[in-house]
């Protein structure tokens, strides 16, 4: 069975930087599109940040210049680096894995942002 595991998240301070990673088993992990999405309470679900098979990175106009994503294949772990982080990225991180017709959840990772 497929697993994506999150970590990373936490308690930080406005300003402050956190790096979320996901770790996938039983999954091929080098084809899949990597992506964070994250959920916002009260709010819908909403792409952070994808990598594409080839390194190819997209994000969400809220966090660009502030977050990058990056993939490591020999560990099939894809992280999030969150820099100058702001109240409104309050929210549970959620790792994605997307080929074609399947997607693959983890469970998500909470990240508050308060001071």
């Amino acid at each position: 069975q497929v697993q994506l595991v999150e970590s990373g998240g936490g308690l930080v301070q406005p300003g402050g930087s956190l790096r979320l990673s996901c770790v996938g088993s039983k999954i091929g992990f080098r084809i899949y599109t990597m992506g964070w999405y994250r959920q916002a309470p009260g709010k819908q679900r909403e792409l952070v940040a994808t990598i594409t098979t080839s390194g190819n990175t997209n994000y969400a106009d809220s966090v660009k210049g502030r977050f990058t994503i990056s993939r490591d294949n020999a560990k099939n772990t894809v992280y999030l680096q969150m820099n100058s982080l702001k109240p409104e990225d309050t929210a549970v991180y959620y790792c994605n894995a997307h080929r074609t017709i399947m997607d693959y959840w983890g469970k998500g990772t909470l990240v508050t942002v308060s001071s």
